[in-house]
């Protein structure tokens, strides 16, 4: 087949698998359907071979892992819209991802994967804030500090602290007191469970686009209704995953079907308070992404909260219906009606609004890329289970699955924070060494002999008698103090050829491309 079948009305609606990269929108109030057409929709995507991922908010997305049940309403359903004859009730490969490893295989990533510009958003940091933790990242790639948890950031910042007024000159102003705003929203992280987040085994982002032995695309299912209670916690991780995609996905152009496609549950998260320059990276790697065969389907209550540039990337569209009781969902009710190829026969606004559960409005794009005529569409029943697996059902999937034991224990390598101590220790050794050499010369010598501004110095046999090869030696050693600055900055450059510096390229939103 070369598409996937949505429901019917005067028509079968349908969305084309080439053009399903081009992205869409699932939209409609609470209770009016949307889990269930993203359900029927990752159902026809991994019947045609096509990998999905999608956030489970509710638990209801779970089912996909089990055939359904014959239900009366179900069945009436498949009669009404002439589906009967092709309806069969059927499970779906399904990996369970869980960003606290309680409900599925942990999912991590290392803090210089997830770059400066989403660690800021995270952590909620004004601009100065986030100038100081931009300096942190490039002081750590120049010095080669593997950023991969949050103790070797706040490592970090304790050696940024402590290098303020060096660092100050080298990169720009470094405030102690916006070091300190840092590492308190980090306390704030870690009791969100943000620290789950970071670490290794990294998600090796291969792992979202496996098929299984009959050729079924997986379907991934991160769940996420504990993750909600840390909303930028959610939308940072979603991010993160579709930068990863970007990065290391190649260019296909417009594939016979999507390599992947990417469900955005409750997209109001991402784009909510978002600083202008967030959302231009995002709009960024959406319109980009499309040629990378990724497709990414918003999933939100109103269109509203979808900004206009985004949603003019966003061709495939369901629309469910709209509440309008305020103005500002009256407004909705037109934006969402203004957004559909027009339909003679159809008050499209009007429509909206008596959408009942189950039914929504439908365009999808067809021929060269054309929207639709909107059609007002009775989707059609699932496949899979209607609610939630159990608890041991959920277990017995997960430890089935074929990634089961690779992220499930916790490695801590070599990394920032042991750098940093073992820097300090060595400080620590040099300086007891020192103090034991001056401790033998005084046995030796006696004390130093105290003069009216304290201590003389002690003789270690130099003579400290001026002589005309130590001024020159000294007019020298200015001429080259200026410069010291110029052979760190060829020091610097030649590390670039290494592999270190190789590795260190960031991406669109700021992360770090993997190569160390």
């Amino acid at each position: 087949m070369d598409s996937i079948y949505i429901g019917g009305s005067t028509k079968d609606e349908k969305l084309l698998l080439k053009l399903a990269n081009r992205h869409g929108l699932i939209t409609g109030a609470t209770g009016t359907g949307k889990t269930v057409s993203l359900q029927i929709l990752a159902e026809g995507f991994s019947a045609e071979g096509v990998p999905v991922f999608c956030a489970d908010i509710k638990g209801d997305l779970s089912g996909l892992s089990t055939a359904g049940t014959e239900k009366d309403f179900l069945e009436k359903r498949a009669a009404d819209i002439g589906f009967s004859d092709s309806y069969t009730y059927e499970a779906f490969p399904t990996a369970f991802w869980d960003l606290y490893g309680e409900q599925g295989h942990p999912v991590r990533t290392t803090v210089t994967e997830v770059g400066p510009l989403l660690l800021a958003r995270l952590l909620e940091l004004n601009d100065t804030q986030e100038g100081v933790l931009n300096i942190l990242f490039e002081l750590a790639d120049d010095e080669g500090l593997l950023l991969l948890d949050l103790k070797d950031l706040r490592a970090m910042l304790a050696h940024v602290s402590d290098r303020a007024s060096e660092l100050s000159r080298l990169y720009g102003n470094v405030s102690k007191s916006s070091i300190g705003a840092i590492q308190r929203r980090l306390l704030v992280l870690e009791r969100q469970g943000g620290d789950n987040l970071f670490g290794e085994p990294a998600l090796d982002i291969r792992d979202f686009m496996r098929t299984a032995h009959d050729g079924r695309g997986v379907i991934n299912i991160l769940a996420a209704d504990k993750l909600m209670n840390s909303p930028k916690l959610y939308a940072v991780f979603l991010l993160w995953l579709l930068s990863e995609l970007f990065e290391e996905l190649p260019e296909v152009g417009d594939p016979e079907k999507p390599k992947l496609v990417f469900f955005f549950d409750e997209a109001h998260l991402l784009f909510n308070d978002a600083p202008k320059a967030l959302i231009e990276k995002v709009e960024q790697v959406v319109r980009l992404i499309r040629s990378k065969g990724v497709g990414v389907y918003f999933v939100t209550q109103n269109p509203l909260d979808v900004p206009d540039t985004i949603l003019a990337q966003l061709g495939n569209r369901v629309q469910h219906a709209l509440r309008a009781f305020t103005p500002r969902d009256q407004k909705a009710v037109r934006a969402a009606a203004e957004t559909f190829r027009p339909n003679p026969k159809l008050d499209t606004e009007r429509v909206i609004t008596e959408l009942g559960v189950g039914e929504a409005l439908v365009s999808t794009l067809e021929g060269k890329g054309i929207p639709s005529i909107v059609e007002r569409t009775l989707v059609r029943p699932p496949s899979s289970r209607l609610g939630p697996v159990t608890q041991a059902e959920r277990r017995e999937l997960i430890q089935s699955s074929a990634v089961f034991g690779l992220y499930e224990r916790l490695k801590d390598r070599h990394s920032a924070y042991e750098m940093l101590e073992q820097r300090a220790q060595d400080e620590l050794r040099q300086e007891e060494k020192q103090r034991s050499k001056e401790d033998r010369h005084t046995q030796k010598h006696g004390e130093p002999r105290r003069t009216r501004s304290g201590f003389e110095l002690p003789d270690f046999g130099r003579d400290d008698r001026p002589r005309q090869e130590s001024r020159r030696k000294t007019t020298s050693r200015r001429s080259n103090r200026d410069s010291v600055l110029e052979a760190g900055m060829k020091s610097a450059a030649r590390s670039l050829g290494t592999s270190l510096g190789r590795a260190l390229v960031r991406g669109l939103l700021g992360s770090l491309k993997r190569g160390f």
